[in-house]
């Protein structure tokens, strides 16, 4: 059928895995320094692991299940969006729309982009 399983011992590093993981800490920390903020809550960080995992996810591997379609687009079905998925940078402040009356209170409100 194909399908190679990779056994390693307990308390033994896969290398390809300690890579990954090692690249998506080096993309969260890329992001994190581009950030004017000195603390950062934890759904901030925890967003910016699930973006760092988007776009890696997004473009095919070196070891490759498909020569042209992305692991995400063969878990999900879905391809890439530019209008929903490039329109804003993560942590671009922005201004989100929030119901009001007709009074004169603000109808909007500063914002995080996750």
């Amino acid at each position: 059928m194909g399908i190679s399983l990779n056994v390693s011992s307990r308390n033994k590093h896969v290398p390809e895995i300690k890579r990954y993981i090692g690249t998506l800490k080096d993309w969260v920390r890329a992001i994190a320094a581009s950030l004017p903020f000195k603390k950062y809550q934890p759904r901030l960080i925890a967003e910016m692991v699930y973006k760092v995992l988007f776009w890696l996810n997004r473009f095919p591997h070196n070891i490759r299940v498909h020569a042209t379609s992305s692991p995400r687009t063969l878990i999900t079905g879905l391809a890439i969006d530019y209008y929903k998925h490039c329109n804003i940078a993560f942590g671009t402040y922005v201004q989100v729309h929030k119901e009001a009356d007709s009074s004169l209170l603000p109808r909007t409100s500063g914002a995080i982009a996750l």
